[in-house]
């Protein structure tokens, strides 16, 4: 009697995988059964040699590259003898986003992930998708390759996956807003004048999420919500009246969806990013993961806050930008990194950031559209070289 064939393992293709995404991405598939469930095509990362290469050979990837060409030579030599092939370089990345894979993870922060992103849609592959930039630079064009490439687009982001798990897709017609959720980070009761001295080290002390460094000065910010908004509007073919946010400063409820019988359903879980990454993973079924339960007697209440968009201005800079169109997401996002850069540096302070973006802003509304991802590029480059030289001015 012949035994039944062993079942197919799942291809997951993962872009950052030594960033917060990718390592925790790696740990799901590992509780979900590591090698005998999974195969890795490829896995890419940026410096962080040792561990790309240690990832590499535990899950047998195929193929690592970083984006590093530099550390063409330290990748080669920490994987020498294992068989993995290996790659440096932007074009390396592409490489391996074009992998055969059921499932790519795009967890590359910032620009740099678009391309590689945007070559495993044209594939045809599922992506889960990590990478805010994707949307908020190139939304109309990322929404018009996925339609070609025919793959489904999984959010990641806690409060996206949030929307996405209790947004009736047979109930569209009865969708009147979603409710994004904002932890408030840990300036969220500072008066104008006392955001006016933070630095750099308080705004990353985020009390709920262990981040990185930019990342949790944009949650302080609310810059990440703003990226959020932009995000939604396209996950989710919104209009920008219908995406609202409020402060939730216990971080349980990860967002929301308001019905039109005045029913508002919300995703609820605590703050581990596991969640959204496993069910992004094992869509449409729900896996059991390592994650700590919710103890709703324990937490006892949940605070629901209007953002103040005076101390705040980044919300309102979203909305201006979903209003606006064209490349104004594009225009935003690079302002707010070079703004980012300048508050960590020292050269301006924690609220000048919202003015640089909205100068350039402004400066960049000429209403032209994203044709390509070069038209994406040099918007991002142009919004970055005109916040450089409003605050070379202003110093």
């Amino acid at each position: 009697m012949s035994s039944a064939p062993a079942p197919q393992r799942r291809r997951i293709t993962i872009l950052g995988s030594t960033g917060s995404i990718g390592c925790n991405t790696l740990d799901v598939m590992a509780h979900l059964g590591g090698s005998t469930a999974f195969e890795v095509p490829a896995i890419t990362g940026m410096s962080n040699i040792e561990l790309l290469a240690q990832q590499a050979r535990t899950v047998g990837a195929g193929f690592a590259a970083t984006a590093d060409e530099r550390r063409y030579n330290d990748l080669k030599s920490a994987l020498s003898g294992s068989g993995i092939e290996i790659g440096a370089g932007p074009s390396a990345l592409i490489e391996a986003a074009e992998r055969d894979t059921d499932l790519l993870m795009a967890g590359i922060v910032g620009i740099a992930g678009l391309a590689p992103t945007l070559a495993a849609v044209a594939k045809g592959a599922d992506i889960a998708l990590a990478n805010k930039e994707c949307l908020v630079s190139a939304g109309d064009l990322f929404g018009a390759a996925m339609a070609i490439g025919g793959g489904r687009l999984l959010p990641v982001d806690s409060e996206h996956n949030a929307i996405f798990q209790v947004l009736d897709q047979h109930q569209r017609h009865a969708v009147e807003r979603i409710i994004l959720t904002a932890s408030g980070g840990p300036v969220r009761n500072h008066t104008r004048e006392q955001m006016a001295r933070v630095t750099p080290e308080s705004a990353a002390n985020h009390p709920n999420w262990s981040m990185g460094l930019k990342i949790s000065i944009d949650s302080a910010s609310m810059f990440n919500k703003a990226l959020e908004m932009i995000e939604a509007r396209h996950l989710f073919n919104m209009r920008p009246e219908q995406i609202e946010v409020i402060v939730h400063p216990q971080s349980v409820v990860h967002s929301m969806v308001g019905y039109s019988d005045g029913s508002v359903l919300a995703q609820l879980g605590t703050p581990d990013m596991r969640t959204a990454i496993g069910y992004a993973i094992s869509h449409p079924r729900r896996a059991s993961l390592p994650v700590e339960r919710l103890d709703l007697a324990k937490l006892a209440r949940l605070d629901f806050i209007a953002p103040d968009e005076t101390r705040f201005p980044a919300l309102a800079l979203a909305r201006i930008a979903m209003q606006r169109g064209g490349l104004q997401g594009a225009a935003l996002n690079g302002a707010k990194e070079a703004a980012l850069d300048a508050f960590i540096s020292g050269r301006i302070g924690f609220l000048e950031m919202a003015d640089v973006v909205a100068m350039v802003m402004d400066r960049l509304d000429d209403g032209r559209g994203a044709g390509s991802i070069e038209d994406v590029y040099a918007a991002d480059s142009e919004a970055r070289e005109i916040a450089a030289t409003l605050m070379r001015k202003s110093a």
